[in-house]
C-alpha cells in the first residue's frame, strides 16, 4: 500500500472552502495571500481491494454482523484507507454492534480501545461532531479506527463503556471539551473543566477570549485583555 491519498470511487470529499491566509479576512493584507482560495477536503470512500490485512478485517466484520442480522452496508457507510491506516466509518445507531463484533469475533479480536478523540467540523452540516476510537488487536497484531458522527443539534452517541471500559474517562473528556453526550455512560460528568463551566472549549465555535482564569487565588485577565498593541 502506498502512503498517498486513496481517493476511492467517490474521491476526496470537499466539506468547505478556506479563503485567505490561515482563514484571515478583513485584515488589510496587501501581500496577495488574502486572495488564496483552498478547498477543505476529507478522504472519500476507498475502493476494494484495500490491500494488506484490511480486506480480511472488512470481510470478517461483514460476516460477524451478518450473524446478528445486520448488513455491513447498513452499519458502515464507508471505509477509508489513508496513509496505511484503516478507518471504519459507522452509523451511530450501529456503533455498539460494530464495536462488539470487532472485539469478540475470533477473526478480529480487537481487544483494546485506546480512547476517544473528539473533532469538530462546523462546515459538515448534519455531522459536525466526530468521535474517533483507535482499536488494537493484540491477538492478530492489527490496528483500525472507528469513526462516528453526530449533528450539533443532536450530539448523542451510544457509550462504549460496557464494551471497552477503557473509554470511561475518555468519553468524559470528549463530553467535557466537545459536548458529545455518550448515552449509557455510568457517570458522564466533566473531568477537567469545573462542573459549572459554560461551553466546551475545544469546539471551533468556542470564543478565544473574554474568559478570566482563576489560578491559585489570583485572577488572570482573559486573553484578549492581557496585552495591547498600539
Amino acid at each position: 500500500m502506498s502512503g498517498e491519498l486513496s481517493t476511492g470511487r467517490d474521491g476526496p470529499e470537499v466539506i468547505a472552502t478556506r479563503r485567505g491566509l490561515f482563514g484571515a479576512s478583513d485584515s488589510g493584507d496587501t501581500s496577495g495571500y488574502g486572495c488564496l482560495v483552498a478547498p477543505i477536503t476529507v478522504p472519500g470512500n476507498t475502493e476494494r481491494p484495500f490491500g494488506g490485512y484490511f480486506d480480511e478485517v472488512a470481510d470478517a466484520l461483514a460476516d460477524g454482523l451478518a450473524e446478528h442480522g445486520l448488513a455491513f452496508d447498513d452499519a458502515v457507510p464507508k471505509c477509508v484507507i489513508y496513509r496505511d491506516q484503516m478507518t471504519i466509518h459507522v452509523h451511530r445507531t450501529h456503533l455498539q454492534a460494530v464495536a462488539a463484533t470487532l472485539r469478540d469475533d475470533p477473526a478480529l479480536r480487537f481487544e483494546l480501545c485506546l480512547g476517544v478523540s473528539g473533532v469538530h467540523y462546523p462546515e459538515e452540516t448534519g455531522r459536525e461532531l466526530h468521535a474517533v476510537y483507535p482499536l488494537r488487536s493484540i491477538t492478530h497484531n492489527r490496528a483500525v479506527s472507528l469513526e462516528v458522527t453526530a449533528p450539533d443539534d443532536d450530539p448523542h452517541l451510544p457509550s462504549l463503556f460496557r464494551i471497552y471500559p477503557t473509554t470511561d474517562w475518555h468519553e468524559r473528556e470528549t463530553y467535557d471539551f466537545f459536548g458529545l453526550i455518550f448515552d449509557g455512560h455510568p457517570s458522564l460528568t466533566r473531568i477537567e473543566m469545573p462542573d459549572d463551566w459554560d461551553g466546551h472549549p475545544q469546539r471551533k465555535d468556542y470564543p478565544l477570549g473574554g474568559i478570566p482564569v482563576e489560578y491559585k487565588g489570583a485572577t488572570i485577565a482573559p486573553p484578549d485583555q492581557r496585552r495591547s498593541y498600539h
